[in-house]
């Protein structure tokens, strides 16, 4: 069989006895239920289809079983290369003794594999597709160079259809189009939405706008406390909220607790600027993620908008 590799991630079906595969092991339906809620969080994060995640980890960790997951926790086979500043772990695979990442944890791996994705220039075309076109995905990750095994797209294809991931892709893609009580089968295994909602038993309400969720703060919040009760990282608030780190949690009233959508509901097409308002605001009170905002009407993050300025934030009609 063909060598599958990349420059910085390696994708090798002979991994999976390389690293050896203990008794016990862990089957594809096991893995996919217990770390599908990671892929879908990195697709709301980043945009990366959370099947094709699922899809490269099934493929490169050998369901989870190989001992660079199991006891390093990297499940993507990335490779240390110049600026790894973490920790590091030794295995033989193009050349002997080659250097690995070493992850504190499975999300920590799920996150580097998107960070590898969207920062390369070589994959920007990736981000041009729906995120939903899991095929459009696996063949052009194989044309910008992913691998060099030539059936690398139909490999990653067939995992996601065999086991009917496209699934996970529908779910992280928002809320709007589904009922949350609904529920599918995955394999005689149920991965309905109650997998992935809020736990109903949280201290704060969660509310909606734009069917973003959002939670209103409260005396005694903080952000380490909020990211505890939602399962998220402090990080993740920051981000979602276009906010720096150093912020101080009293200063808002509400926090999103999920990514902002890419564009406002149709009824706020557009907004006027009022006195002393900020993009941030803005980005703020209709749940759109700033960029968007920075796209429909082509300023940057540092430009400053004038008091009656009308701000698109839905595509223009033409």
């Amino acid at each position: 069989m063909k060598r599958i590799s990349s420059l910085s991630i390696v994708f090798s079906l002979s991994l999976m006895t390389m690293y050896g595969k203990p008794a016990g092991k862990m089957t594809v339906k096991q893995y996919i239920n217990k770390y599908k809620n990671l892929a879908i969080k990195e697709m709301r994060r980043t945009g990366i289809p959370a099947s094709i995640t699922m899809a490269q980890a099934i493929l490169e960790s050998g369901t989870g079983n190989s001992t660079l997951a199991r006891k390093s926790n990297n499940h993507f086979g990335i490779k240390c290369h110049k600026g790894w500043k973490g920790k590091k772990v030794y295995h033989d695979d193009d050349k002997r003794h080659e250097c690995f990442r070493s992850y504190k944890t499975v999300y920590d791996s799920y996150i580097d594999h998107s960070k590898f994705l969207s920062e390369k220039n070589r994959y920007a075309s990736l981000f041009k597709l729906k995120s939903t076109d899991y095929k459009g995905w696996a063949h052009r990750l194989k044309k910008a160079g992913y691998a060099t095994d030539p059936r690398y797209a139909h490999r990653l294809i067939k995992i996601i259809e065999d086991y009917k991931l496209y699934k996970l892709d529908r779910k992280g893609g928002g809320y709007s189009r589904y009922s949350e009580d609904t529920e599918y089968e995955y394999e005689g295994i149920s991965t309905g939405v109650d997998d992935f909602v809020i736990d109903p038993y949280t201290r704060h309400e969660v509310k909606y706008n734009n069917k973003v969720k959002y939670i209103d703060v409260e005396e005694g919040d903080s952000f380490e406390n909020i990211a505890k009760e939602f399962d998220l990282r402090s990080w993740e608030l920051f981000h979602y909220n276009n906010i720096p780190d150093d912020a101080d949690i009293n200063d808002f009233k509400h926090i999103y607790i999920e990514p902002k959508r890419s564009k406002a509901a149709k009824t706020n097409a557009f907004h006027t600027v009022k006195e002393g308002e900020t993009l941030q605001q803005i980005s703020h009170k209709y749940g759109i993620k700033l960029k968007s905002i920075l796209k429909f009407n082509q300023l940057d993050e540092v430009d400053r908008v004038k008091p009656g300025t009308k701000l698109y934030l839905r595509h223009k009609k033409k």
